[in-house]
């Protein structure tokens, strides 16, 4: 069941159009750019959106942490999970090119 949620939510945060840049300036934005100066900080940056994706969709901090019980013990909510990130980080990576020189 958790499962299917956390699909639906992932779906629903992948197919949300972005904020506008009139919306939004640099200056005010949690995530300014993509760049990074290493894989490493590229690997933290996607894991921060993964857990900002999360914390935007559920706003309700109780509701939240109540869940984090079920799918934190859950092997295919983890695995689910590292797929997120593994997007993001392929975002990030061609964004840096890769880090090549």
């Amino acid at each position: 069941m958790f499962r299917s949620a956390f699909l639906a939510v992932f779906a629903t945060i992948m197919f949300t159009s972005p904020v506008s840049a009139e919306e939004s300036t640099m200056a005010d934005s949690w995530l300014p750019t993509l760049i990074t100066e290493t894989p490493e900080q590229g690997f933290d940056l996607a894991f921060t959106m993964a857990r900002k994706a999360v914390t935007t969709t559920q706003t309700d901090k109780t509701t939240l942490h109540a869940l984090r019980p079920n799918y934190s013990t859950d092997p295919q909510s983890l695995i689910d999970v590292s797929g997120v990130v593994a997007g993001y980080f392929s975002t990030i990576a061609a964004a840096n090119d890769y880090w090549r020189d």
